[in-house]
């Protein structure tokens, strides 16, 4: 695909996902970190994410496995998936992850458990979204062009 043709797939697939509200502006204030020195800085930090995030779902399923909850540890790592969602700007994921640390302050399981269904859904989701649009972004560098900035 030509250049110009594939920042413009970029930019409407990422309007569409700004809309929807998987990413927020802190997306966009990573990609502002992005230079010619680290053209790969947001896919190296999404990708951090993406393996945190799996790691992190893990932990929160095999706590809630568990017949006595430890809700200060559920609510431990809940907390850092808020963290790291809001750092790549993972709204949907970020939002769920607060609802879900009230579920762990009520030290109530079966909140717990549907937040976690709910959380590992948009999970899905927002890593499906950031996958495209690593992928477009690599196939523009390698097509000797520069990531547009995105804004909201």
């Amino acid at each position: 695909m030509e250049l110009h043709k594939l920042r413009r797939v970029y930019i409407e697939f990422a309007e569409i996902v700004f809309r929807d509200g998987f990413l927020d502006n802190q997306y966009t204030q990573l990609q502002q970190l992005q230079d010619e020195s680290e053209p790969k800085f947001v896919l190296q930090v999404g990708t951090l994410f993406l393996e945190d995030s799996e790691k992190l779902l893990n932990e929160l399923r095999s706590i809630l496995d568990q017949q006595d909850v430890d809700f200060e540890k559920l609510d431990a790592f809940v907390r850092k998936l808020t963290g790291s969602s809001a750092s790549i700007g993972a709204k949907r994921v970020k939002d769920v992850c607060m609802t879900f640390h009230d579920c762990c302050k009520k030290g109530s399981k079966e909140g717990c458990r549907k937040c976690l269904q709910q959380l590992a859904a948009e999970y899905r989701l927002v890593k499906r979204k950031l996958e495209t649009l690593f992928k477009l972004e690599t196939q523009i560098l390698a097509a000797g062009g520069s990531v547009p900035l995105l804004s909201q």
